[in-house]
């Protein structure tokens, strides 16, 4: 019988098996991270006079690979201190330790002998029961497991994760012929909930599945390009977002990941599938690259460089193999094209429309993908769906090669291609002589190894579930059952403007009639990017100073009526949950938030400061975090974080910056988000729940604080750390903190607010403040004048 997963051992402290350990640790699993011990001392262990027998000596290579993730970028751990939960060790003293863990993760090189030999020693050491696995990137574990008991091979498979673990959604499951189902089953439940992983089952075969179509992916378009005489900067223009596809699109990956780890993929898939050899065969320049150490990012230069004197970015010529300025591709199909949606349409618009070379690249690279795909249907999974999973979660694709296929329209695409004397897949070919024009219908797949349709085995997203109650151009009301509402932002990064404001209204008003709970969330790309800057720009503009003062009142009447709800409210925030979207769930009680929640108020970034009720209810955490703390400590940790605009780099963090309240439930898995804020919304439904009652006792903090603020202020000013202008708001923010001009009596939470506004109004009529917001919305950053 399988036992809960409750401890993991990793096998391995290097790049991928230290990243392992800290998801691990991320999610509270107990670990102990191995590698080996040690044969000579380094040159700093002999200036401390240390032993090969030493504990700091034997266990060296495990400590750096803690030390390794600590240092990744972006971060590896959710917070520093998360390491405490990671034992460390080596092979040679501590195998037996592995009797205690639950389930073993072999990380260690990519070489077959080594493994080999290693899980020949580890194999004494565990229990009966014991999940046995493999991080291997492409290795088959059947050969990996020659040795094995019959009893062990139950036990075995393959689990490979995606770099960087703690980012990448995507984890193949990878069972051989003899592995008992109980265990894929037992993994698939532990690694949704626990780490957070979207798991696809992948047949025992070369590079499984993300890695086998997105190698042959890479090699077509290197291949095409180069006989079409495309630039770098061309290829990338048509095979990143216009394919609703990552940024990185082919070279800038290429550099990220490596060429000559490219390289090396492609030759050993040509070694395990001789009979493919020409498909992940690339142009003879990229061999000479690896001779010349054009390696990407590692070696400092790869398709792509940073020019070491200027900054500039360069790119790379395939024939003379030397660096020129990089030049923006003025592709005018591309361009006229860009914003149509979805993808597949704004691709058959191309091919239907568009002759040029450009167009030929991309019907060619396309068409060979969504073909090269289907021939792999039952190779390298058993269904087509697997397949999709896989490259949206593991390559980031917006839409799988399937339902690409879908958008672009199967029959009229397969007819094209047979005309143009291509090759279709047998299993394209039945599928459409049975009359089938669409690979997904009605909830349903088509099955490409025996014919016919079969359902779909999982439901829909919740939000998709719920029943409609009302909507405008900004936000959505649902009902999720059971008594619980949601409040749903619909806008452009859903931002929060006055559709918003209006909706949240609505919800709060039948919260208060006809349900017990709501959730305020989303199945968006982020949770909110704050307030819309744009309306608050045209308006500052038109000097409509009036319309200005009436919207931040409606702001944090909004947020008033969120925080003093007669029932629960639930906040679900994730990813990027900024400015008011942060205010938004200070305001709520109670925060179900995604593990990946970059929260932060970070209007100083605009020249402003939260007016949204979001810096007095900071205030308000850290006072009440410690009864005893002197109101300087308390003003102290809101002005740094809001000052700096500090933004959390996890849920964990946002909880120790006071963004989230108390000790909340984190989800590990997005799409699970907002289920658990329902449920979450039920448990405190069905207490006896009573809303806070506002403070009207606040102490005022007084000039001395403020000058003290102040004096800091003049110093990072002096030291050239911080603008004038940022000095002259981070006096308005002081100002706030310290209760306006008064030097001592009582405030209410109406006071701050008022103060808050006042600040706010003041800041933006500031020139320097336009500035700042003209130039967030046109480059997305922050600018310092």
């Amino acid at each position: 019988m399988i036992q809960p997963i409750r401890q993991v051992a990793v096998l391995g402290a290097g790049t991928m098996g230290s990243q392992i350990a800290a998801h691990l640790a991320n999610a509270s699993v107990p670990c102990l991270l191995l590698d080996r011990a040690p044969d000579e001392l380094n040159e700093e262990e002999r200036e401390k006079s240390l032993t090969l027998s030493h504990p700091l000596v034997r266990n060296r290579f495990a400590r750096a690979g803690i030390a390794f993730a600590l240092k990744r970028k972006p971060p590896a751990f959710f917070t520093p201190d998360l390491q405490t939960v990671i034992e460390i060790g080596n092979f040679e003293d501590d195998l037996p330790k592995l009797t205690e863990y639950d389930w073993i993760i072999e990380a260690i090189i990519e070489h077959l002998p080594v493994k080999r030999q290693l899980m020949a020693r580890v194999l004494p050491h565990v229990r009966t029961d014991t999940i046995l696995s493999s991080n291997t990137s492409g290795i088959p574990l059947c050969s990996i497991a020659e040795g094995f008991s019959t009893a062990e091979k139950r036990r075995w498979l393959g689990t490979h994760f995606f770099n960087p673990p703690r980012y990448m959604r995507l984890l193949e499951i990878i069972p051989t012929l003899e592995t008992d189902p109980s265990i894929v089953a037992t993994l698939e439940d532990f690694c949704a909930r626990f780490l957070g992983k979207q798991t696809v089952i992948a047949k025992d075969t070369p590079n499984f599945i993300a890695n086998r179509i997105g190698s042959f992916v890479a090699a077509v378009c290197v291949r095409v390009a180069y006989q079409l005489g495309l630039t770098t900067e061309e290829v990338d223009t048509l095979t990143g977002p216009f394919l609703g596809r990552p940024r990185t699109a082919v070279f800038r990956m290429a550099d990220l990941v490596g060429v000559d780890v490219l390289a090396h993929v492609a030759k050993n898939l040509q070694e395990f599938l001789p009979e493919e050899r020409s498909l992940f065969t690339f142009p003879e320049f990229v061999s000479r690259m690896i001779g010349k150490n054009l390696l990407g990012d590692k070696s400092g230069g790869g398709f792509y460089r940073k020019d070491p004197a200027s900054g500039e970015m360069l790119a790379l010529d395939w024939g003379s193999l030397e660096y020129r300025a990089l030049q923006k591709p003025r592709i005018t199909s591309i361009e006229m094209l860009s914003s149509v949606d979805p993808v597949g349409e704004r691709l058959q618009k191309l091919f239907h429309g568009a002759e040029d070379r450009y167009a030929h690249f991309t019907w060619e690279t396309v068409m060979a993908a969504l073909c090269y795909a289907a021939e792999k249907v039952p190779e390298i999974s058993s269904t087509l769906v697997a397949i999709d999973d896989a490259m949206r979660w593991g390559f980031n694709w917006d839409l799988g090669p399937f339902q690409l296929w879908d958008q672009i329209g199967l029959r009229w695409s397969a007819e094209k291609w047979q005309g143009e004397g291509r090759i279709l897949p047998l299993n394209v070919r039945e599928m459409l002589d049975a009359g089938a024009t669409h690979f997904y219908r009605n909830r349903s797949y088509w099955n490409l190894e025996g014919g016919g349709y079969i359902p779909l085995d999982r439901l829909p997203p919740i939000l998709e579930r719920s029943q409609l109650l009302k909507r405008n151009a900004g936000a959505t009301l649902r009902d999720l059952g059971d008594g619980i509402a949601c409040l749903e932002f619909q806008s452009k990064m859903n931002i929060i403007g006055p559709d918003v404001i209006e909706m949240t209204r609505v919800a709060l008003d039948l919260l208060r009639e006809d349900f017990e709970a709501l959730v305020i969330g989303n199945d968006g790309e982020h949770f909110s990017a704050g307030a819309n800057l744009m309306l608050l720009l045209l308006e500052i503009q038109e000097g409509n100073w009036d319309d200005i003062d009436r919207m931040v009142r409606m702001f944090q009447q909004m947020t008033h009526a969120i925080k003093f709800a007669p029932k629960p409210v639930v906040a679900a925030p994730f990813s990027l949950t900024l400015g008011g979207g942060a205010e938004i769930c200070l305001a709520s009680r109670f925060c179900q938030p995604f593990a990946e929640l970059y929260m932060g108020l970070v209007e100083t970034g605009v020249g402003l400061i939260p007016a949204g009720g979001g810096t007095k209810e900071l205030f308000l955490r850290n006072l009440d975090l410690n009864p005893t703390r002197a109101m300087e400590d308390a003003v102290k940790r809101t002005f740094e974080v809001i000052a700096l605009a500090k933004v959390s780099q996890s849920a964990q963090e946002a909880q120790t910056m006071n963004f989230i309240a108390g000790i909340n439930p984190v989800t590990m898995q997005r799409s699970r988000l907002v289920e658990d804020a329902k449920r979450l919304a039920l448990y405190l439904a069905s207490q006896a729940y009573r809303p806070p009652l506002e403070r009207k006792d606040l102490p005022a903090a007084g000039t001395n604080i403020r000058a003290m603020l102040e004096l800091g202020i003049h110093l990072k000013q002096r030291a050239e750390f911080i603008s004038e202008h940022d000095g002259h708001i981070g006096r308005k923010l002081a100002w706030v903190l310290c209760g306006g001009g008064r030097d001592s009596g009582k405030l209410s939470e109406q006071d701050m607010l008022d103060l808050e506004r006042e600040a706010f109004l003041s800041l933006c009529g500031e020139r320097k403040t336009q500035e700042r917001i003209q130039h967030m919305l046109k480059t997305g950053k922050p600018l310092r004048n």
